[in-house]
């Protein structure tokens, strides 16, 4: 069997991501209708709009491969070898409230793991990408790269960032038992982000995620030295039955 080479995916997601930001803060700037799905959570025009464009953009792209997008999840299958994993607007909660804590993200899965992740914050014009075992990096909105790597910790503490609209008991009970120096709340995918950049150390998260939530963050930061478990330690997986997540933490070096 041939080595399959992400490279060739990699500069056109970062595309595709960078004009589902630019039509995001559309709405976020010029006003956008909001509703609530069947578990609750909100979704809104920007949410559906990007959906849109990234999925017709990935198949034309990769006709191949299956897509499981959050708001369209019948588009792929489970047990898929290649797949993408879409989550449109990462952080609706934040984007409903005019926060500027929201992502784009892109993440390709290959043998249940991720293997490429392109993440975009439209507001600040921030792309964070990553291709494991190759590279990964931030590029600015002039387009200028910097190399993402990921920190030993300080003897005097670590920093950890955590969900500012998900706060969990599981969450504060384990939070007690580590040495903090810091906490950071945060909102979205960039989380990891902050942990592959050098930024933080670790990224607890005791509540209910989805794969499209994790897949482009967690490929960027394993490609930026880091890894994330389920809490027994085992690596996290995707293509799982339901696409749900089971609790997992997040890991710089």
């Amino acid at each position: 069997m041939n080595t399959i080479s992400y490279d060739e995916y990699l500069a056109p997601c970062c595309a595709i991501a960078r004009k589902a930001a630019a039509l995001i803060m559309t709405y976020y700037n010029d006003g956008f209708d909001t509703r609530q799905k069947d578990d609750k959570s909100p979704v809104t025009d920007a949410d559906v709009a990007a959906n849109r464009l990234i999925v017709e953009a990935l198949y034309k792209l990769a006709p191949h491969i299956p897509i499981i997008a959050e708001e369209d999840e019948t588009l792929g299958a489970e047990g898929d070898e290649l797949f993408w994993l879409v989550d449109p607007l990462d952080g609706t909660r934040s984007f409903v409230r005019g926060e500027p804590e929201f992502t784009v993200n892109i993440g390709l899965i290959h043998k249940n793991m991720p293997v490429l992740g392109v993440i975009v914050a439209p507001p600040q014009e921030l792309l964070y990408a990553g291709v494991v075992g190759q590279e990964a990096f931030r590029e600015d909105a002039q387009g200028k790269r910097a190399a993402l790597k990921t920190r030993k910790p300080a003897e005097d503490g670590i920093v950890v960032v955590h969900s500012k609209s998900h706060p969990s008991p599981a969450t504060e009970a384990y939070l007690k038992t580590l040495k903090i120096k810091e906490l950071v709340p945060g909102s979205s995918s960039i989380k990891f982000c902050t942990i592959a950049e050098g930024n933080a150390d670790i990224y607890p998260r005791f509540g209910r995620t989805m794969e499209w939530d994790t897949a482009a963050g967690h490929a960027i930061l394993k490609a930026a030295g880091g890894r994330v478990e389920t809490v027994d330690g085992k690596p996290l997986t995707y293509g799982k039955p339901g696409f749900e997540n089971p609790h997992f933490i997040a890991y710089g070096n």
